[in-house]
């Protein structure tokens, strides 16, 4: 590695596990040559590692099939984009962090509590940074939310209320079809989807402690009992209803190409089959081609969530799987004001109580930029703090660094006990 200052030439990167997230957070270095490199890869689909590696200019030596190779051939960067699937999340960290990387990690942190608190360790043992990919603090609709709280606009928070509606067809996609379909392979459905919206909420409390949680939910709409008459097994091979039904796999993922980088093995690395071989495997074998009301899926379809902070202030958050339009929304009420908008929208109100006669309330409306990409313009802005970071340059309000992370996947687990248990969860102080 070079002994050139570090905030002098490109931070250099090593992706692990080369899926469209990765790559997605890898691109910033197309776009910023002249702060991140991308020098290494690692995945163990020969397909993925030799597309990935020409696509980022990576020398042949340091393609690696496996994450035994890679550690073993000592440290060829200053830190690795693991954007492996969540239940490889602590497994491949914990050698990384041995061998020397910090790690720019994609959410959830992990599957479980133990194995959380496990990386933790680590990485204070090691002297790593391990940066969480909480994207959406870096939105600027909640960046400029969380700067409005931070300069007391409306006093102490005493409560807050969070929403995601989760569309019909990325529900079908990822939580029924799709590879979160089942809490035993991957995350639950709550930690999977809104680890993002639990971590916002303890982020916007700054610092004071969650304290005890509730949580209600279940699994009640993407069942084989309420399947329509008509239904088959999958869309294109036995169901009368196809042409109809909203959750057609024709129409989500060949009619109007909704997620294709998910449904099509490597579509994101420029791989995707014709359209008569796209049918071919929804009619087949593509998981993605079963009824929704007819696959093997455990995981929740709703689910409520509700928090209470050291200081008394409560917080609730709603996960709503199946709804015909997606956002999500924010509502803090504190002493002086109160913030409210929907995300999406990229717009949110500041509220406080007006003492003039004739008047109720004053409104202040801001406006914030909303990009193209499903996190609100946040992906890409993490990625530049993790580089500022790694430069020496230190990170933004918006850091989501482990030790800072961890307590809203502490929120979520103890959520996922409570609505399983039907008990109060209390948490325990880092």
């Amino acid at each position: 590695m070079s002994d050139s200052p570090r905030n002098a030439r490109p931070v250099t990167a090593v992706i692990v596990g080369a899926g469209h997230r990765a790559i997605l957070y890898a691109s910033y270095a197309e776009k910023h040559p002249d702060e991140l490199r991308i020098v290494g890869v690692v995945d163990p689909d020969p397909v993925r590692l030799q597309r990935a590696g020409e696509r980022f200019g990576v020398a042949p030596g340091h393609l690696f099939a496996s994450l035994e190779v890679f550690t073993s051939a000592g440290r060829i960067a200053d830190a690795v984009i693991n954007g492996t699937m969540d239940a490889q999340h602590v497994p491949t960290t914990l050698p990384l962090l041995a061998a020397g990387y910090d790690v720019l990690l994609e959410k959830p942190i992990g599957v479980a509590e133990d194995e959380v608190m496990e990386l933790h360790r680590a990485a204070l043992a090691h002297g790593r940074k391990v940066i969480i990919c909480h994207v959406l603090r870096y939105a600027p609709f909640y960046a400029e939310i969380r700067k409005r709280v931070l300069a007391g606009e409306i006093g102490d928070i005493i409560a807050m209320h969070t929403s995601e509606n989760v569309s019909y067809h990325h529900m079908a996609m990822g939580f029924v079809r799709g590879k979160w379909n089942r809490k035993e392979r991957q995350s639950s459905m709550l930690m999977a989807k809104c680890c993002h919206d639990l971590d916002l909420i303890v982020w916007m409390k700054g610092g004071i402690d969650p304290v005890r949680v509730s949580s209600f939910g279940g699994r009640q709409h993407f069942r084989p009992e309420m399947a329509p008459e008509g239904a088959g097994t999958r869309c294109l091979l036995d169901c009368s209803i196809e042409e109809t039904c909203a959750y057609s796999a024709k129409k989500h993922y060949i009619e109007q190409g909704l997620w294709g980088f998910y449904v099509w093995s490597n579509q994101h690395l420029g791989i995707k089959p014709s359209p008569e071989e796209q049918l071919e495997q929804l009619r087949t074998d593509n998981p993605y081609g079963r009824c929704v009301w007819r696959c093997d899926n455990d995981v929740v379809d709703h689910q409520a969530v509700i928090v209470q902070f050291a200081d008394g202030a409560t917080a609730t958050h709603n996960m709503i799987g199946g709804t015909a339009k997606p956002c999500r929304s924010m509502h803090l009420v504190g002493t002086k004001g109160e913030i409210q908008g929907v995300m999406e929208e990229g717009e949110f109100v500041i509220r406080k109580p007006d003492p003039r006669k004739g008047h109720v309330y004053a409104e202040e409306r801001v406006a914030t930029n909303v990009a193209g990409d499903m996190h609100g313009g946040g992906d890409l802005r993490l990625v530049a703090d993790f580089v500022r970071m790694m430069r020496g340059q230190g990170m933004s309000i918006s850091s989501a660094a482990l030790e800072i992370s961890i307590y809203g996947h502490l929120i979520g687990f103890a959520a996922d006990r409570s609505m399983e248990r039907g008990e109060q969860v209390l948490l325990s102080k880092l």
